[in-house]
């Protein structure tokens, strides 16, 4: 067999983790089974039944892709320690006009998943592109496939933004927005943020409280918006209206070391009271300075629910990172004058106002209200 010709022209990569070689004619049941995963059509545009044909029409194409000197590279994910080097999934670059950037996709197939195979792929075909003057890969996945992005993310992607309403939804609806990331050959292949992971935190006394994770399901105990408009900007209200959008955002700025989110809930009955949340508005949250926020719902204030969760966010703020803390050296907060209830908390926590700004709020009846700025430095 021609060395030219598939699958002798395919180079086959590994590390001591993955092998990625040539796709076989024995993969195709394996890749039905990925096709037809309820995870792989949700996030790609695979057709909608997945039978054998679909299966026979990739291998087909991955083939004749190969035998094209310009066309797109497909390789089959392998683990390093099976012998028989069974399909575990695809990974692919698609060169771009001029050949010089591609853009990577890939899937694993639901045996292969947790094991970091799919890392381990993405950085022996990103190495084998910039090996021959590639140079830029591309990154590109529905926003919100979070599993995707921790992939490109562990190989040192840097993170553009959302492009909106480009993605084809494969079940025929609006176009999906998109992440864009990218990787330069000169890039180290590890995170460049880190990615915010909320403990769960008990938190001692009363109010019995446990902040936890954000779940889907938070949106049933949330409560109509009964503060002032200027007390908090309304895209961070908790609202049920909006909350779907508002969880997306929040596990985004997480996953971006730009936020770290919990869920204010009763010990006992584990329901929503609120969210307290650390956050920045420039670099991340390896930093030393961070913003404290938190919001209660009407039904869970006047019990200390708001201090008491938010002494235990800066506890974790400030608690060395050697103990699973941030490190933190500084807080900083913000508040309205007349936002008494909030500026209570930061009095009892011992924040100091270090400024304020005139008139920064008019309020629907013409009067102004001052902006007061908090900190809170570390002892």
């Amino acid at each position: 067999m021609s060395e030219a010709t598939f699958p002798g022209c395919v180079p086959v990569l590994t590390d001591d983790h993955v092998v990625l070689r040539a796709h076989r004619a024995e993969d195709l049941a394996r890749i039905v089974e990925q096709c037809r995963d309820p995870e792989s059509q949700r996030w790609t545009t695979v057709p909608r039944p997945y039978g054998v044909e679909d299966g026979r029409s990739f291998l087909a194409f991955v083939e004749g892709a190969w035998n094209d000197p310009d066309g797109p590279r497909y390789w089959a994910v392998t683990d390093a320690a099976d012998p028989e080097q069974r399909y575990l999934g695809t990974v692919d670059l698609r060169p771009g006009p001029g050949g010089d950037a591609a853009e990577t996709g890939y899937g694993l197939h639901p045996e292969g998943r947790g094991n970091g195979l799919m890392a381990a792929s993405l950085r022996l075909t990103a190495r084998w592109w910039f090996e021959r003057s590639g140079s830029r890969v591309h990154w590109r996945a529905m926003r919100g496939n979070f599993d995707s992005w921790r992939v490109a993310w562990a190989c040192g992607f840097r993170h553009h933004g959302t492009q909106p309403g480009v993605l084809e939804d494969a079940d025929g609806g609006p176009a999906k927005d998109a992440w864009l990331a990218s990787l330069g050959p000169h890039d180290a292949m590890e995170p460049q943020a880190p990615w915010c992971e909320a403990p769960v935190l008990e938190v001692p006394g009363e109010p019995r409280l446990r902040l936890r994770p954000w779940r889907d399901e938070d949106v049933d105990a949330l409560e109509p918006r009964d503060q002032p408009d200027h007390h908090m900007p309304a895209r961070g209200v908790l609202d049920a209206d909006t909350f779907p959008d508002w969880l997306m955002t929040r596990r985004e700025k997480m996953s971006l070391g730009t936020a770290l989110s919990w869920c204010i809930a009763d010990a006992d009955t584990d329901r929503t009271l609120g969210e307290v949340l650390l956050f920045v508005q420039e670099g991340t949250l390896d930093d030393d300075t961070a913003e404290l926020g938190y919001q209660v719902l009407p039904s869970a204030r006047r019990r200390g629910v708001a201090t008491a969760a938010a002494r235990a966010a800066v506890e974790h703020a400030f608690g060395p990172r050697a103990d699973g803390g941030l490190g933190l050296r500084r807080l900083v907060a913000q508040t309205a004058e007349d936002n008494r209830p909030s500026n209570r908390v930061l009095d009892a926590l011992r924040f100091d106002i270090w400024g304020r700004e005139s008139a920064a709020d008019v309020l629907p009846d013409g009067r102004t209200v001052e902006s007061l700025h908090w900190e809170l430095l570390r002892h």
